[in-house]
């Protein structure tokens, strides 16, 4: 996992909002509601609770400064005019957009506490996470989300992802724990993902190609570029990817996070409060 931060240095928790508001309100185990019983309160009562859990319990850093980012509510626009599929398998339903109705709680929770947050309206967060990151090389970077995209920015003494759905003790995912499980590294997530395809963003992926193909294909560090003259892509399995070879470079453009998003939070270099219990954001919201 690599050793704990010094103290000199503040580290920065990138937290994907939407991530966050829609794991908390479909998977927190009790339900939360006002004291009369008729408003439902889950989503921001959780996206606090779980937060305030990975600070306290997950973090293998000193005490962090913490920005919130949002997807834009155009942020996806760009990849759909690239791929129209793109997406386009997430339900619309009332009920999967429940987690919706606690956006602007949580935005005015977050800011009632003085923690910052930024939504750029034509990018997702991971582009908006990734800009960040990029951007302060000389400080810890923790980006909690559920992302498996978030991997292609690992790197052993800079960035790090903070999963909540794993294990305690192994919620803190970097470069090795990706090459141990996957067989690529963090710099190949995105040729990686281009031929085996992601079903969270309704991108397909090559027809028959596992992880266990696609990690064959850019072992030794093989870059996708590099496969065709590899020599690699032989048989029925090798012809597929040949045939598909357009769709896999769009795949992969669509994958890979952009690092040019105008962020309009501008970390400080200081670390947060002290995040409140969720009870005392939902009090201060006057909710209960």
């Amino acid at each position: 996992m690599g050793s704990v931060v010094p103290a000199r240095v503040c580290p920065l928790l990138l937290v994907d909002g939407h991530h966050l508001l829609w794991s908390g309100t479909m998977g927190f185990p009790a339900e939360i509601r006002s004291r009369d019983k008729t408003r439902e309160l889950t989503g921001a009562f959780a996206f606090f609770a779980l937060l305030r859990c990975v600070v306290r319990d997950d973090l293998d850093t000193t005490a962090p400064e913490i920005i919130v980012v949002f997807d834009g509510e155009q942020g996806s626009a760009d990849r759909k005019t690239e791929d129209a599929d793109y997406k386009a398998n997430r339900p619309t339903t009332p009920e999967a957009l429940k987690p919706l109705q606690f956006l602007q709680p949580v935005k005015d929770g977050l800011d009632a506490f003085g923690f910052a947050w930024t939504e750029v309206e034509n990018a997702e967060a991971d582009d908006s996470i990734a800009t960040l990151a990029r951007a302060h090389p000389d400080r810890p970077v923790r980006i909690m989300s559920g992302d498996q995209d978030y991997y292609q920015l690992l790197d052993a003494d800079h960035v790090r992802v903070i999963a909540r759905s794993r294990n305690a003790g192994k919620r803190v995912i970097g470069p090795e724990e990706v090459t141990g499980r996957f067989k690529v590294t963090p710099a190949q997530w995105a040729d990686y993902r281009s031929l085996t395809g992601d079903p969270s963003d309704n991108i397909p992926g090559v027809r028959g190609i596992g992880p266990g193909t696609a990690a064959k294909y850019l072992s030794g560090g093989l870059t996708l570029d590099e496969l065709p003259t590899s020599g690699r892509l032989t048989g029925v399995k090798g012809q597929a990817v040949h045939d598909a070879w357009p769709d896999v470079l769009r795949w992969r453009d669509m994958i890979r996070m952009r690092t040019d998003v105008p962020v309009t939070a501008h970390p400080t270099g200081v670390p947060s409060p002290e995040l409140p219990k969720a009870a005392d954001v939902i009090a201060k919201l006057g909710l209960w």
